[in-house]
């Protein structure tokens, strides 16, 4: 299904605009640029329009204009995930349906599209439970579980899409549904990982863990550092308890105005930890690595769960990033020697190489089927260069793909979703059976290919 400019312009979008209570917006308005601008500012996107939706009704209305006027239909957010697949489709936006809803004595959270993981964690606070969040505050809960998620306290409870115990969305006849395991089993497999490709989503509900402490923070020494500190948490990862996650980064910050003058045009290496348990606890674990280099910083220290999101201290205005990744077996010596000896150069062209651990139950969790389970490796790298103008792309990319040449042999299999970048093709996030499994279910939810996710299961691999 393809909207090219001219087919667009005989589309009657001004009846869908008197439908909805939200916003559309039309190539040809002013802020039409703007509204169709993702998160990720490396991506282009070009829709046909955008609809911002203020209810679920909206999604409704804006899914059966589409299949009236033969239009593919995406839903975006804000756009961490974004790929050029949402290319002349209806784009709808589900920041506003922002709506929290939790039960602390039944362990869930309900929460529209737009809720971000920031938000759902500060209702959180003082209830001794969490959500499996991520790295970052500003990924909405709904594309984080779509994609699989892989959490800070996956570890001890598996991916964040193995959480998702109903789904709200609308379908590819237009229909608006609650879905869950008695009604659909199939279709609610492939929702837990399998993307945006099987609905238009409202609203989710997941479960949530206990987490009466929690500590984690983050220890940065010299990039000098970086052979003994990644040594060290490679030990420590060896030994480490499922309630321990930790990722180990190589960081070279660009010589930008905007950056602090402690770290403009500097580099460092960093380990962030996240304990489900007590400051003691963290302390005699990340011992082997506090000891291991010159430590510059540490902000270590009880947390409550909306304080997640800042371990990392990621941005969460809009980038232009460019990333790529790849599971690994192990992390013997040969691989850290191998990756560091490019990735500690800041010539390598690269913001950020980092090795986060897996295993535990991201391995062998078996309690939800889920499109994303179990995931391979006992590590992940995760590569990202920036691209602040569209000619700066390709570098990027081949500086990732130097990076994740060097690690080849120590390759595990598919990833999740979540960890794609742009340009990967969304082989790389399923093994083959699981791949045809997706497949079937689109086949058998939507044959006429109505939604579109940011990585379709029917799609051909990017070419770069």
């Amino acid at each position: 299904m393809t909207t090219t400019p001219t087919t667009a312009s005989r589309i009657p979008f001004p009846d869908l605009a008197a439908r909805i209570e939200g916003a559309l917006t039309l190539p040809a308005d002013d802020e039409f640029v703007h509204a169709a601008q993702a998160w990720n500012l490396a991506v282009p996107q070009h829709p046909c329009a955008v609809l911002h939706a203020r209810t679920a009704a909206d999604v409704v209305h804006a899914v059966r204009f589409a299949i009236d006027h033969s239009l593919p239909v995406s839903a975006q957010p804000g756009g961490h995930g974004a790929t050029t697949a949402t290319d002349g489709s209806l784009l709808i936006r589900t920041a506003a349906l922002d709506d929290i809803w939790i039960d602390a004595d039944a362990r869930v959270a309900r929460v529209g599209a737009g809720v971000k993981w920031g938000q759902l964690q500060s209702a959180l606070d003082g209830t001794g439970l969490t959500g499996l969040v991520g790295s970052s505050p500003d990924v909405t809960v709904v594309g984080f579980c779509l994609s699989g998620g892989l959490s800070w306290f996956g570890r001890a409870h598996g991916t964040g899409a193995a959480t998702i115990r109903a789904v709200e969305l609308v379908d590819a006849t237009g229909a608006h549904r609650w879905v869950d395991d008695s009604t659909d089993a199939s279709l609610m497999w492939a929702l837990r990982g399998g993307g945006g490709e099987f609905g238009i989503v409202t609203a989710m509900e997941i479960a949530l863990v206990p987490a009466p402490e929690l500590t984690g923070g983050r220890l940065l020494f010299p990039v000098e550092d970086a052979p003994r500190v990644w040594r060290a948490f490679a030990e420590v990862t060896t030994v480490a308890p499922r309630e321990l996650t930790l990722f180990a980064s190589v960081l070279h910050f660009p010589p930008i105005p905007e950056l602090p003058e402690e770290i403009r045009g500097r580099s460092f290496c960093a380990v962030d930890a996240v304990l489900l348990g007590g400051a003691a606890t963290l302390a005699m674990l990340l011992r082997p690595i506090a000891g291991a280099g010159t430590l510059l910083r540490s902000t270590i220290g009880a947390l409550q769960p909306s304080a997640i999101g800042d371990v990392c201290e990621e941005p969460v205005d809009p980038t232009p990033a460019v990333t790529g990744s790849a599971s690994l077996v192990s992390l013997d010596d040969d691989a850290l020697t191998a990756l560091l000896t490019h990735a500690s150069d800041p010539a390598c062209g690269l913001v950020q190489a980092q090795i986060r651990h897996l295993g535990g139950a991201f391995r062998d969790d078996p309690t939800l089927p889920a499109a994303s389970g179990p995931v391979a490796g006992e590590y992940v790298a995760m590569m990202l260069a920036m691209a602040p103008v569209p000619e700066a792309t390709a570098p990027a990319q081949a500086a990732i793909d130097v990076a994740l040449d060097i690690l080849q042999p120590w390759y595990a299999g598919p990833t999740t979703l979540s960890m794609l970048g742009h340009h990967d093709g969304v082989d790389l996030a399923f093994a083959p059976d699981t791949l045809r499994r997706l497949r079937d279910v689109k086949e058998s939810t939507d044959p006429r290919c109505v939604v579109r996710g940011n990585f379709p299961v029917h799609g051909p691999r990017p070419t770069r």
